[in-house]
């Protein structure tokens, strides 16, 4: 490989544990972390996790808060603190998903204690040094090195339980990171060869749960490279893509992985045409017509298809693209109002995107 650029890679100082069966080591590193009073965080929906992870801690436990919201709600935010506070926590163990992984990070830059994450889903917050917050229905974002977790156990075997659903929004979610890396203003060659690598694995993976969600192999290519993605994620600046996802998640409530995956064939698209060379690794796996190649993917494995399902109208769209218009992202292509209307129109109803 030729190397013709000078560039800067910041480095991965989070400690991942990648395996199956690797739950079982949380305890241990707590105690790496110096932590004695861990405050355990869950979505309601996961309090069940939440409780048997307190048992698994057993003395090194404080309690537990399972109210974890999509888009990091602020307001939830100051009632865990309370919470933390309340019980004497001096670090913060969360199980989960974006959402409840996105708390332990508001957390723990608020208040300097520890975080080790175990991500059950394929989103990526906690590989990042990125928190999304929303106040008053808009969500905005901030990059600090302190923000990111500590500590990441990915156990394969907590996936395995993932309904197929949910799998491959979240999986398409991560496909998303990978896909704006390889053209981010400040990628790099170890930068692009992650997220080659986790879109392949991701491609591979993901049809393998679709046919057997118990499968091992799928469920290890898919964490495998929704770990590369968030690293990726982590390393570089997101485009308009992400800026949609934000405003569409922040100002209008949709869910987050299910926006991601309906959005992803048409940003790509939109910005295949000015970023070919970068986007090569992508198209090797969906084809040419990127944005057409990944919507018959996500058709494949049953993704959904339209933001109309979640709620977005098209008298949402003007709306949307004033506030996506707010504050720009670095991006290949250049965007307009027009340009963002024409792209969620068509995520709107379901559209096979072209590649401009």
């Amino acid at each position: 490989m030729t190397i013709n650029d000078d560039f800067v890679f910041k480095g991965i100082p989070t400690r991942v544990l990648f395996g199956a069966g690797t739950l079982a080591r949380a305890r241990d590193e707590v105690e790496k972390l110096g932590g004695k009073a861990a405050l355990v965080l869950s979505t309601e929906h996961q309090s069940a996790e939440a409780e048997r992870m307190v048992d698994d801690l057993g003395a090194l436990a404080a309690g537990r808060f399972c109210e974890a919201a999509m888009h990091t709600p602020t307001d939830v935010t100051e009632k865990a603190l309370g919470v933390a506070t309340s019980v004497g926590a001096d670090c913060v163990v969360s199980i989960g998903g974006g959402s409840t992984i996105g708390l332990g990070k508001a957390i723990a830059i608020r208040t300097g204690m520890p975080h080790l994450a175990i991500p059950t889903t394929y989103a990526g917050s906690e590989m990042t040094d990125i928190l999304g917050e929303t106040k008053d229905g808009r969500k905005t974002t901030r990059r600090d090195p302190a923000i990111r977790p500590n500590t990441v156990i990915y156990d394969v075997s907590l996936t395995l339980s993932l309904p197929k659903a949910l799998t491959v929004t979240s999986a398409l979610n991560a496909a998303a990171h990978a896909v704006e890396a390889l053209y981010a203003p400040d990628g790099n060659p170890i930068v692009s060869q992650m997220a080659a690598s986790a879109l392949e694995a991701l491609n591979r993976g993901l049809p393998l749960i679709m046919k057997d969600g118990a499968d091992l192999e799928g469920r290890r290519q898919t964490f495998y490279g929704a770990w590369l993605s968030a690293i990726v994620l982590g390393q570089a600046a997101m485009g308009l893509h992400h800026k949609l996802c934000h405003v569409l998640g922040g100002s209008f409530n949709l869910p987050h992985s299910e926006t991601h995956a309906i959005l992803l064939p048409h940003t790509a698209g939109f910005n295949a045409g000015a970023a070919r060379a970068a986007l090569a690794p992508a198209t090797d796996l969906f084809g040419d017509d990127l944005g057409g190649g990944l919507w018959d993917f996500a058709q494949s494995v049953g993704a959904p298809l339209r933001l109309a399902d979640y709620g977005f109208t098209e008298a949402d769209i003007p709306r949307a693209a004033e506030i996506a218009g707010t504050d720009r992202y670095d991006n290949p292509r250049d965007f307009d109002a027009a340009d963002m209307t024409r792209i969620l129109t068509a995520a709107l109803n379901g559209d096979r995107p072209e590649t401009f």
